[in-house]
């Protein structure tokens, strides 16, 4: 029942959950990477461009869509129309069992280099120790290879700790760790950035990498076609790096702002959730591009040449450019992936809170025995990400995911409150407290960021229909990429499936207020 759930004990600590479950691990290597790629600081053009067109707005809509009706996304799309309570689950699901598989096993990587870090286990040759000694990795994603103990068993740790925080209710579990972790977070990241800008050759690889921007990659009214094609993938990059990094489309912030009282600044809330992790973002780029520069300098190679995308960033590039260091390579090593830790952390507990909210909605069942069952259930799914062929299979379920699972959900969800719900509607809600939403944001929610998504869909599919992503075999795609998503489908339809409680779909509102039910 709505009367007895839990809340936020600040709208601070609200903040720190909802930023620490958009800063994750691929604020510090994706980012970075596709500046590199894609222009330099020319990019954060069309980033900027997609934060406030599609980034903000979808923001706003899942705040006010949880506030509105103090439930997670299956309930809250119920209560919209009952056609769409599968696109309620499927969300959670994804985010559950899609992503937080094998996100956990790449937080479990980095907990194992927090130790390495102490007696740089790495040696000399980085990239070899990561693929041939600390992955063992196998020659497809058909040979699986047996398990890799030391990466179980910190896959274990990861979901121990995520059970520890979300075993309790939000107040005294993901509030709490937030308000201690995200501080301390950024305090690492601070220090990581200050520390990389003092080395040799940083400066030249900020200001010639990663500042100085390169116009014609973002042209896309360029008179020659090709740099337009180029440029309108540039652009379409940004916008779906946006999409993903800020936790849309998973559930996630629909149940966080579920938490909130009634009267709150919705829109304040999703503004400054949208800018602090886009903020982050473009100064841990600062980190990444220093000591990339750095490591260039000393090793006499071109910054092209030393900066890689990925995992590999982070467990290659970085470790190289540790052990590089003149002076307190341990304690910079400690110090940045403690950092990873705990930006992975912080997004982990929200992937699996997203799904146990929208269980306990639902079934009335005890928020500590649903979340215990989640989290072994979770690390038994791990496993097979632990195995020698595990980055194969990482790589797979994420590129189909990220490309296709959560694009759809965000796509049908601006459909279903852009249109069925009506986004005037919930703009009215939102704009009850605090500062208001211009009625641009409805012109957006229906049109642009549908657009925008949908573009995003086909380039998508026209990539992998000319080429097979990474060049996999066609069985392996299939199955760990569509059939995984398949699954993930028919989980949320069996969800779907099972009746509510009348007293959760009746109007709670009073005579002339706004509804949502339509």
């Amino acid at each position: 029942m709505t009367s007895s759930r839990s809340s936020w004990k600040s709208n601070i600590g609200f903040l720190l959950a909802s930023i620490g479950s958009a800063i994750g691990l691929g604020n510090v290597w994706r980012f970075s990477y596709m500046a590199h790629q894609h222009g330099g600081g020319a990019f954060l053009v069309p980033y900027i461009v997609a934060l406030i067109v599609a980034g903000v707005p979808i923001m706003i809509l899942e705040y006010g869509l949880g506030h509105h009706e103090k439930a997670s996304s299956p309930l809250s799309f119920t209560r919209v129309n009952k056609s769409f309570e599968w696109l309620g689950w499927w969300m959670p699901v994804v985010a559950m069992f899609g992503i937080m598989l094998y996100y956990s096993v790449i937080i479990g990587w980095c907990v194992n280099y927090l130790f390495y870090s102490f007696s740089l286990a790495w040696g000399d040759d980085p990239q070899g120790f990561f693929f041939n000694q600390f992955l063992q990795l196998s020659d497809s994603a058909a040979s699986l290879g047996g398990i890799r103990i030391p990466i179980l068993f910190t896959t274990l740790l990861v979901w121990v700790a995520c059970w520890l925080i979300c075993f309790r209710d939000i107040r005294h579990g993901i509030e709490r760790a937030s308000v201690i972790f995200m501080p301390v977070l950024f305090l690492l990241t601070i220090i990581i950035v200050g520390w990389s800008l003092s080395l040799d050759g940083a400066p030249d690889a900020i200001f010639n990498h990663y500042l100085h921007a390169d116009w014609q990659k973002i042209n896309f009214l360029a008179h020659d076609p090709a740099t337009r094609i180029a440029a309108g993938k540039v652009w379409a990059a940004a916008f779906g790096q946006i999409f993903f990094t800020l936790s849309l489309g998973f559930g996630i912030m629909i149940t966080y702002a579920s938490y909130l009282p009634k009267k709150t600044d919705i829109a304040k809330n999703a503004f400054i959730t949208c800018l602090v992790n886009c903020l982050y973002s473009v100064v841990a780029g600062l980190a990444v591009f220093g000591i990339v520069g750095f490591m260039a300098q000393s090793q006499g190679v071109p910054f092209a040449e030393a900066i890689k995308g990925g995992p590999q960033l982070a467990f290659v590039v970085y470790p190289k450019a540790i052990s590089l260091l003149p002076k307190m390579n341990t304690l910079f090593g400690i110090i940045f992936f403690l950092m990873l830790v705990i930006a992975g952390l912080t997004s982990g507990v929200s992937l699996i809170e997203a799904f146990t909210c929208s269980l306990t909605d639902k079934f009335d069942w005890p928020r500590k025995k649903v979340a215990t069952v989640l989290c072994i259930i979770g690390f038994l799914g791990s496993i097979i990400f632990t195995t020698r062929s595990g980055l194969f299979l990482l790589d797979i379920a994420d590129h189909f995911i990220t490309n296709y699972g959560l694009v759809c959900g965000g796509l049908l969800e601006c459909i279903v409150v852009g249109w069925i719900l009506k986004a005037t509607v919930l703009r009215r809600h939102i704009n009850r407290h605090g500062i208001g939403v211009p009625k641009l944001w409805n012109f957006f929610i229906r049109y642009t960021t549908p657009a925008i998504l949908i573009v995003l869909l086909f380039i998508s599919l026209s990539g992998d229909l000319s080429a097979n992503y990474g060049g996999y075999p066609t069985d392996q795609l299939f199955i760990y990429g569509v059939g995984w998503m398949l699954i993930c489908f028919i989980v949320a339809l069996v969800l779907a499936f099972q009746s509510w409680k009348s007293d959760k779909l009746k109007r709670r509102h009073k005579p002339g207020e706004d509804e949502l039910l339509v």
